[in-house]
């Protein structure tokens, strides 16, 4: 496990470039925290280090939003799924396919070879970002 505290909303989404340029296609990324944690921020990153110029926003209402770049991310969000049933619809194994995938609120799946990594809210500025299980590669 790795661990890193961050100070500011630049930092995190730094620690999500250097992810985001080791994305390669069929990778898996779960990402768990609290609301306000900074799971939008560190995917924002985890965008541009894959190559996307593409405004990142919480998909939360779209659940899934698609973001172009040397490597497709699709950029997945639990917070409103209620049922196991609905995550089937997302089509969480043709959008691995594409490109890599990165799920908020990813506690609610077991995705085997994912990635997984919790971002804790420490107040302020501050978050500890723990990378339980790293990409396989």
């Amino acid at each position: 496990m790795r661990e890193t505290t961050t100070t500011s909303a630049a930092e995190t989404e730094a620690i999500g470039v250097g992810l985001g340029e080791r994305l390669r296609t069929g990778d898996v990324v779960l990402l768990t925290g609290e609301l306000g944690a900074g799971k939008t921020t560190f995917v924002r990153g985890m965008a541009r280090g894959a190559g996307s110029v593409a405004p990142v926003a919480s998909p939360t209402f779209q659940l899934v939003r698609v973001y172009p770049g040397r490597l497709q991310l699709a950029h997945v969000d639990l917070y409103r799924v209620e049922h196991n049933t609905e995550l089937g619809d997302l089509g969480l194994e043709e959008l691995a396919d594409q490109g890599a995938v990165v799920i908020e609120w990813g506690d609610r799946l077991q995705v085997p070879g994912s990635a997984l990594i919790e971002i804790e809210h420490l107040g302020g500025d501050r978050r500890l970002v723990r990378t339980k299980r790293d990409l396989s590669h």
